[in-house]
């Protein structure tokens, strides 16, 4: 709780206590209503402040104005008919601070899982100096390709490449992910991740400025000035709604009396005055102007809390509409690297027919050649390899220990006279002869991601309709990817603006249905498609930065099944959203009503006005969590 909080509950609890004193004290005359202004004074003296300052900006329509003239109104109808009680007054004031207290202390909540992730970026990076001291630096001063020094209990303060150390990362703030993630000499290491263990020496790959924590924050910065549609609605309803109240309190107080004047009839002043203060306090929209900003930011929150990034409430309103999900496939729903994915040997054993190949390939730049090197660590062992022999367009051959290696596609086993066969797995297929004979083959082929399959699940089971994936692979490779991931529609062999011209396509179709399509990607080559989608969705460990700069929600560790997620916690503030704004102005219609035909006293206009701001910020909070 902070400071601003607890001062306003000691005074929430100083009024009340005086409140209920000053009713049971045998205190009358000047001294009674001396005590309850001073009473008055304390509980709402902020909101008098406010009221003046909107009066001398010349913006003076708002819930303070309303507030101010329907308790002092209250206390001049109590002067008027010497009554001595104020307390309808004080309590209006009380109550609408408890209100106040209950949106201040949800926002503080929501702020606090915001605030987590605006600490992500450091003040200094260490650089070692020539004598093996460090140095603390700007991390605006640090340029590409610097060496930094990141020790344990600190965050990496720049995006770069581990050339030294291991360690384990705490990335929760940034992915959501409560498991560390170990790293090693080699590795990519992102900014605004804490080292928790070893020393790493990290060469920077990008400026600070450029750096994931900085992009971060960028994003978060801007969120709170994209409004949504509710929103926008709601700063709308509250322009023509107050003046239109006002006019129809000052037409309660004044109309009735003069009409019954003109009958020759007691006007009864005290009374209409009495139901126009009363109509007043009723019809401050606070409920709709708290309770849906609060929704949307405490929605955001809790989508920041799990590893995504929503730029702004506008973006979370259209994903909660979103009934169509179209997926990239490379570093999307599949890891993006080449990796050896099934061993198929014939004359010897897998480890053997890997161990040759790998051999072979040892000295080849080609990403293939890297995929088997990974596949068998320990190529560079004491084989002899000799007369490595690449044959454009067809593979490579070398002698291994005396034997001659052949590896490569099916023109080169043809040119051997090796009888190679198909294979029923869709990729990159290399075939192996050992002197002249076929001796098996293995395949590498891009990596679905271990969540990919319960992603799209997990879609379909939080109410979409329909899920489609574009690439610019192979026919066989997308279905055979689409097929396991048990996608509805697949489309293969695209460029990038055949991606943009299907999404177009796509989106004509669903705008008819009066539905919205979201686009996930990660490449520069999606960053055209992620701006056109009703919503874009990227890669945010992974992705390139025009797709992350282009996009609406960005995934924090490239998860799909974080879509999901995103999916949900939007629907959750949606629903929110709508029965606040049905459950408040039902509610005030009620009241409003029943205010003018004089069947709501002051007390019943304080639960309509304070009561429902309770209750819909209340309901607001449940975005959060």
């Amino acid at each position: 709780m902070s400071q601003k909080q607890k001062k306003n509950l000691i005074r929430i609890i100083i009024a009340a206590v005086m409140t209920i004193l000053l009713h049971f004290l045998p205190v009358e005359g000047a001294p009674r209503f001396i005590l309850y202004m001073i009473t008055y004074l304390i509980i709402g003296y902020d909101i008098l402040i406010k009221a003046f300052q909107g009066i001398k900006n010349r913006q003076p329509l708002d819930e303070s104005l309303l507030m101010t003239i329907a308790t002092l109104g209250a206390i001049a109808l109590a002067l008027y008919t010497k009554s001595g009680d104020y307390a309808e007054a004080i309590a209006v004031m009380l109550f609408y601070q408890i209100g106040e207290w209950f949106q201040s202390y949800a926002v503080g909540k929501s702020r606090k899982n915001i605030a987590d992730l605006m600490d992500i970026a450091p003040d200094h990076a260490n650089i070692e100096t020539e004598n093996g001291q460090l140095e603390q630096v700007d991390p605006d001063d640090v340029e590409i390709g610097t060496v930094i020094v990141v020790q344990p209990g600190e965050r990496v303060p720049i995006d770069g490449i581990i050339v030294s150390g291991t360690s384990s990362l705490n990335t929760s703030a940034l992915t959501g992910e409560s498991l560390p993630r170990d790293v090693k000499e080699g590795d990519e290491v992102i900014s605004g991740c804490i080292n928790l263990n070893g020393l790493l020496k990290v060469e920077t790959t990008k400026e600070f400025g450029e750096s994931t924590a900085s992009k971060v924050l960028e994003l978060i910065e801007d969120a709170s000035s994209r409004k949504s549609r509710s929103e926008n609605f709601i700063t709308k309803f509250a322009r023509v709604y107050t003046p239109a109240v006002v006019g129809a309190a000052l037409a309660l107080a004044l109309l009735p009396p003069l009409v019954l004047l003109m009958l020759g009839k007691d006007p009864a002043w005290g009374t209409w005055i009495y139901r126009a203060l009363t109509f007043l306090v009723i019809s401050c929209p606070c409920a709709l102007v708290v309770s849906i900003p609060l929704s949307f930011f405490a929605g955001i929150g809790s989508a920041s809390r799990q590893g995504v990034l929503v730029k702004g409430s506008n973006y979370l309103e259209t994903l909660s509409e979103t009934k169509t999900v179209v997926f990239d496939k490379t570093g999307t729903l599949t890891k993006g690297v080449f990796e050896v994915t099934a061993i198929h040997p014939e004359i010897v054993d897998e480890d053997t027919l890997l161990h040759l190949a790998a051999h072979v390939e040892r000295y080849s730049k080609h990403p293939i050649a890297n995929s088997l090197r990974k596949a068998y660590p320990n190529e560079a062992d004491d084989c002899s390899v000799e007369d490595v022999n690449e044959i454009s367009g067809h593979g490579i051959t070398a002698r291994v220990n005396g034997q001659t290696i052949a590896v490569g596609n099916d023109k080169l086993m043809n040119k051997l006279g090796a009888k190679w066969h198909e294979c029923h797995k869709h990729g990159t297929i290399l075939h192996v002869a050992i002197d002249g004979e076929y001796a098996g083959h293995i395949v590498i082929s891009d990596v679905i991601k271990e969540n990919s399959k319960q992603a799209i699940a997990e879609l379909k089971k939080n109410g979409i309709r329909e899920t489609v994936m574009l690439t610019g692979d192979l026919k066989e490779v997308a279905e055979s990817v689409a097929s396991e991931l048990k996608l509805d529609k697949v489309y293969s062999e695209l460029l990038p603006q055949d991606k943009v011209a299907k999404v177009e396509e796509l989106l004509k179709q669903k705008r008819s249905e009066k539905e919205a399509l979201a686009f996930v990607g990660d490449g520069i080559n999606d960053a055209p498609v992620l701006s056109r989608a009703d919503i874009g969705i990227a890669m945010g460990a992974m992705g390139s930065d025009a797709a992350i700069e282009a996009a609406d929600v960005v995934l924090m560790d490239d998860d799909p099944l974080k879509i999901s997620t995103a999916v949900r916690i939007s629907r959750k503030c949606l629903r929110i959203v709508k029965e606040n704004i049905w459950f408040a102005i039902g509610i005030k219609l009620a009241c409003l009503v029943l205010g003018a035909f004089g069947v709501a006293n002051m007390w019943f206009a304080i639960f309509a006005d304070v009561g429902v701001m309770i209750l819909a910020v209340l309901n607001a909070i449940r975005c959060m969590f």
